[in-house]
């Protein structure tokens, strides 16, 4: 998904349009964590980019999307650009801590 979503619809309460921005990037997220998964692959990742430009756009995690969009929002920010590409993602070991002696 690269989309530049508009916060402020003449005739749309402003508060309504962010609700249901957010509530489509959760939809496309979790329509894109049900595809089938390849063989070789243990669960789909996201390369996030978010900015108010799509020039602009700097690299995020997923999971601040919602904070960045009331940030974004509260700054008076007429729209904003969001970029999420779904990538094969793979699980890393965890090393055991070391304990100090």
């Amino acid at each position: 998904m690269k989309k530049t979503f508009k916060l402020n619809i003449e005739g749309k309460n402003r508060d309504r349009v962010i609700d249901a921005t957010k509530h489509e990037i959760r939809q496309y997220l979790k329509r894109e964590r049900n595809k089938a998964l390849p063989a070789d692959v243990d669960f789909w990742d996201f390369d996030c980019r978010f900015g108010l430009t799509a020039e602009a756009a700097a690299a995020v995690h997923p999971a601040n999307v919602t904070a960045l969009i009331d940030a974004a929002a509260q700054d008076g920010a007429d729209s904003f650009y969001l970029e999420l590409l779904a990538k094969p993602g793979h699980r890393v070991a965890r090393t055991a801590p070391v304990e100090p002696s």
